[in-house]
Parts: structure tokens; C-alpha cells; sequence
């Protein structure tokens, strides 16, 4: 029986004498894709945030990998997460593979002698070097590797902070909008290669989403949220018109792409 990469139970969030979400329960399984879809204002993001610890929750019950999200530890660097708007100063001059080195991480043995310290760092850095490259071949982002990241497009930039998130494993990532901003076949071409590194890397995927019909076709889980979980199932029975309606009401139009 696998158990749970993420159980979320009664969780609820107010934002001053706003009521953002009410008594959320659900659990990710391993190597699944779920998707949090429901109308603006439905608490997609503050979701998200609250299981991140980025905001207070005021009652229920969050665990990652088993733990309590307080209690993560070591193992919050298992926790990859890329925000719906990277927010920085386009003049600050740091390049791509600088960016995504930060996502890097080995510990250094502190009780170790003088000469292995230096021997161990100089080796971690090749593999730090080493590693950045890969992560950005399998991105398809080598090319921006000596680029200002402040000259990147949408889509560049999305790439690369999978990127920064590829470079150190993880187990469970966390998108939210993270197509905002790209175009539509940018769109796909990243849902594709989000798959293609999801079964490469056995991730667990939750992400937040407005494009119901990218989620009917790359996602296993769907969960439609309004302030309180809705549905939750495979997106054949979540996204159907019942269960669309009685997430996002009356005046909802469901569009379709085409492939």
C-alpha cells in the first residue's frame, strides 16, 4: 500500500474575517499529476500557500512525506515549488546557470579534517557544475546557460526554474499558475515535458490551473476546488458538466483546444 506524498485534512484558512477555504481534505498519492482547478477567488492559491507554510492556516491538519510540515527538516529539499509569478529585479545580474546552481544542495561534513574539506568542496563543485548542465540539456534550456535572466521570455523562464527545480531530486512538486503568461503552444510543450521528467524522475505533481482542457489531457487527478473541495477524481468524472457546474456555476463555458 503506498502511502501518501501529501494528506491534507480539514483544512481551514481565513484571511482577516475572510473565509479563503473551508474543512479541505485529500491526499496525493506517488506519481500522480493533480490539478486544482476552480473559478477565480476559489482559494486555488491560498492553497497551495498554506501547504507550503507560506500562510497561516487556523485549523486542520497538513503532512508531507509523512511528517508534519513543521517537522520536515532535511526533507523539505525533497520540495520543489514554482510560483505563479517569479517576482525580481530584471537588472539583477545573475545568470541562468547561477540560478539554477542555487537549487543545488549537499551537505558538508563539518567534523572532517582540513584537507578533506577542501577536497570534498572542490569535488562538490564539479558535481554542482555537472549537475546544472543536466538539468538544463533536459530542460531544453542549455542555451540560456550564460544569459542575464532578466532578458528571458515567459516560456524561457518557466523552463529554466523547472530547471532549478530538476537539479537537486525531489519528490514533490508544487506549480502554481505555472503557465501564466505562456502562450498557448508554449503551454503544451511544457505540459509534455513536465510529463516526460514526471515518469523519469517518479515526481508527484499538485498544480493549480485555469486550462480545463490542458488538465483533461496531461493530468491523472483533478481536484475542483470553491473554498471547499468540490470533487475529487480522475479527470473524466471530476471535469464533468455536473460536476464543472456545480464548481464554477451557471455561465461557465468549458473551450477546447486544438492539437
Amino acid at each position: 500500500m503506498n502511502l501518501p506524498i501529501l494528506k491534507v485534512e480539514g483544512l481551514t484558512v481565513y484571511q482577516g474575517n475572510y473565509l479563503a477555504l473551508r474543512d479541505v481534505s485529500f491526499e496525493l498519492l506517488p506519481g500522480t499529476d493533480t490539478a486544482i482547478v476552480g473559478p477565480n477567488g476559489a482559494g486555488k492559491s491560498t492553497l497551495v500557500k498554506a501547504i507550503l507554510e507560506l500562510i497561516p492556516h487556523n485549523s486542520g491538519k497538513i503532512e508531507i512525506f509523512g511528517r508534519k510540515v513543521k517537522k520536515l527538516g532535511n526533507l523539505r529539499h525533497l520540495l520543489g515549488y514554482m510560483p505563479q509569478n517569479f517576482i525580481f529585479d530584471r537588472s539583477f545580474p545573475i545568470s541562468v546557470k547561477e540560478l539554477v546552481g542555487l537549487g543545488w544542495e549537499k551537505i558538508t561534513n563539518k567534523n572532517q579534517s582540513r584537507g578533506s574539506f577542501w577536497k570534498n568542496l572542490f569535488r562538490q563543485d564539479r558535481e554542482k557544475s555537472l549537475a546544472v548542465e543536466q538539468a538544463l540539456v533536459r530542460c531544453d534550456a542549455y542555451h540560456l546557460r550564460n544569459q542575464a535572466i532578466g532578458t528571458l521570455s515567459g516560456g524561457q523562464l518557466k523552463r529554466v526554474l523547472l530547471a532549478y527545480c530538476l537539479v537537486t531530486p525531489r519528490k514533490l512538486l508544487v506549480l502554481d499558475e505555472a503557465f501564466a503568461g505562456v502562450d498557448m503552444q508554449g503551454a503544451a510543450d511544457f505540459y509534455q515535458l513536465l510529463n516526460e521528467l514526471k515518469q523519469q524522475e517518479g515526481w508527484t505533481i499538485l498544480q493549480v490551473s485555469h486550462d480545463i482542457d490542458m488538465v483533461s489531457h496531461h493530468c491523472d487527478r483533478v481536484l475542483c476546488l470553491n473554498q471547499t473541495v468540490v470533487c475529487t477524481g480522475n479527470p473524466e468524472i471530476a471535469l464533468s458538466p455536473q460536476n464543472l457546474l456545480a464548481t464554477y456555476g451557471p455561465g461557465f463555458s468549458r473551450y477546447q483546444h486544438h492539437h
